[in-house]
């Protein structure tokens, strides 16, 4: 027999229409349609493969996995504002928003990845996978993007954005916080680029995002 479906947490902002029909864990939060199901829990580290094919072929919200509108919302860190690609597809804006200020990696900035009794067969996300928590996170608006297949998996390329959004510790974020953040990612940015020899493109890029997308 199926017990009652838990209840959302107290505290939590209001939840988007679009997410009132997922489940919710058993600490009262709400799971994204792209979490993974390990022996019937959510694994909120582990994203469903085939959650990512359905959202891109059928234009479904990565988050609620709704159908999509006019607008596009990826939810990125400061290095992928730079890069303009995210390892994730789109949400709604309003889903974007409600991961921007709720999840606890996003909110909080000291928190870590738990990698503890990770299945051995995961894999990172594609492309430059920043390991350390920036503490700041983005919502790139736009009404386009690009899929592109990389080594290590599928990359998102994120459109011309109408509007990028900053947060921290759920919350919309200064621009001296979100500067932090991108200074401290550049390091791996500048070796990398240095090695391909695409310093001079990076360079431009985070001119662009400190002069035209920052608060």
């Amino acid at each position: 027999m199926t017990g009652a479906p838990n209840s959302l947490r107290d505290g939590l902002p209001p939840l988007p229409a679009h997410m009132a029909n997922l489940p919710v864990d058993g600490k009262g939060f709400p799971v994204p349609f792209f979490v993974a199901w390990i022996d019937g829990k959510p694994d909120f580290r582990l994203a469903d493969p085939d959650k990512m094919t359905t959202a891109v072929r059928f234009n479904r919200c990565w988050i609620c996995g709704q159908p999509l509108g006019k607008y596009l919302a990826f939810v990125s860190g400061p290095m992928c504002t730079i890069n303009r690609a995210s390892a994730e597809p789109p949400s709604h804006l309003d889903c974007a928003t409600f991961a921007a200020t709720t999840c606890p990696f996003l909110v909080l900035p000291k928190a870590v990845r738990r990698d503890a009794k990770l299945p051995e067969e995961r894999a990172d996300p594609a492309g430059v996978f920043v390991k350390h928590n920036p503490g700041v996170c983005a919502i790139w608006i736009t009404k386009d993007y690009g899929v592109r297949r990389v080594d290590d998996g599928v990359l998102f390329n994120m459109g011309e954005p109408s509007e990028v959004l900053w947060y921290t510790q759920g919350r919309r974020a200064s621009r001296a916080e979100v500067m932090t953040a991108i200074e401290a990612g550049l390091p791996l940015l500048r070796e990398i680029a240095q090695a391909e020899g695409t310093s001079a493109q990076l360079e431009q890029a985070i001119d662009v995002v400190v002069s035209n997308l920052l608060p």
